[in-house]
């Protein structure tokens, strides 16, 4: 006759077995149904574009469908995901924003950037493009700077959101160049843009591959990049670490799940979008567009985050922003 000790013992490594064997088959035939990959940002933004990429060439036997979910600084797409059941089914494109800044920036957050969530991949990072309006009367940073001064609070800085990389790069060279402007939040680039062209708000600090293009087309002027080195993609556009040293801000962009999404689905997911991201044309898509494909484990996104989590809120604190 057993003893109870070895009774439970057997019992406990007979469901250790089971939940083993459960989750291998659960990797093995996910998914068994669409997959919903959210966009905290509205289309044709840098999170659109790498989703949509993803989801066109994505080979995990069914669809991925993209759900554009855009407001609060994409806090309302990544709460969504924030709280939807840990089985692999719906995903989110996060940001520097929803995932590193926006802790920081809003007083009451609906998600917690780390628990809520389990780590995929990264997938990009790219400058912000500092642009501005062709009737703006500067063509240097330098010559901003000095027209920013003798005009304090003229200007009108917009972004698609509070808490976005764009945002914070305008509180940033408001708070390193001793300036004044007014941010103006957008529930997206696309209803931006048409102000930036206009007049009505006077420059931003886009992403590089939505401002490049227009930059390029002469819609808009544009006067620098965010990032410590100048991009391949505009090697003739100086970085604003020239004119205002250590400036620096990158964006990017990562795969995430909700929390408790088993590790066999996770590693699978995870070997997908580093698959669909060293395709050859994606990668030269990417670098037309200013994105620099940044491939990780889940571990290694999780450190990064982590780290981003810790010099956002530095710089949040020391720019004095906060969420209107």
């Amino acid at each position: 006759m057993k003893s109870p000790f070895v009774r439970t013992l057997s019992s406990a490594l007979l469901f250790g077995l089971t939940v083993i064997q459960s989750t291998a088959a659960t990797a093995q035939t996910y998914p068994v149904k669409p997959i919903r990959l959210v966009v905290t940002f509205p289309a044709g933004g840098a999170p659109d574009i790498l989703a949509r990429l993803f989801s066109e060439k994505a080979q995990l036997g069914q669809p991925v469908i993209i759900d554009n979910k855009p407001g609060a600084g994409g806090n309302i797409g990544a709460d969504i995901v924030a709280k939807s059941p840990g089985d692999g089914y719906t995903l989110v494109m996060g940001t520097v924003g929803t995932h590193s800044i926006n802790g920081a920036l809003y007083d009451k957050m609906p998600y917690d950037m780390v628990k809520n969530f389990s780590p995929i991949s990264l997938i990009a990072s790219a400058p912000n493009l500092l642009v501005v309006n062709n009737d703006l009367p500067v063509k240097s940073v330098p010559e901003l700077i000095t027209y920013m001064k003798a005009n304090p609070n003229k200007l009108s800085f917009g972004s698609p959101g509070t808490g976005t990389s764009v945002h914070v790069s305008g509180e940033l060279f408001k708070s390193m160049t001793g300036t004044s402007m007014t941010h103006v939040p957008y529930k997206g680039r696309q209803f931006a843009i048409p102000d930036l062209v206009g007049g009505s708000i006077q420059l931003m600090f886009d992403n590089m591959p939505s401002a490049l293009p227009m930059a390029r087309e002469g819609k808009i002027r544009a006067l620098a990049q965010t990032t410590a080195k100048r991009s391949p993609a505009a090697p003739d556009v100086p970085t604003m670490a020239e004119f205002v040293p250590g400036f620096e801000a990158t964006t990017w962009f990562a795969m995430f799940a909700p929390a408790n999404v088993p590790k066999p689905v996770i590693d699978k997911l995870n070997a997908e979008v580093i698959r669909v991201f060293r395709l050859p044309d994606v990668q030269d898509r990417l670098k037309t567009l200013g994105l620099d494909p940044v491939l990780s484990t889940p571990e290694e996104l999780a450190k990064y985050q982590a780290v981003e989590i810790t010099k956002w809120a530095k710089v949040v604190k020391e720019s004095g922003a906060k969420a209107e």
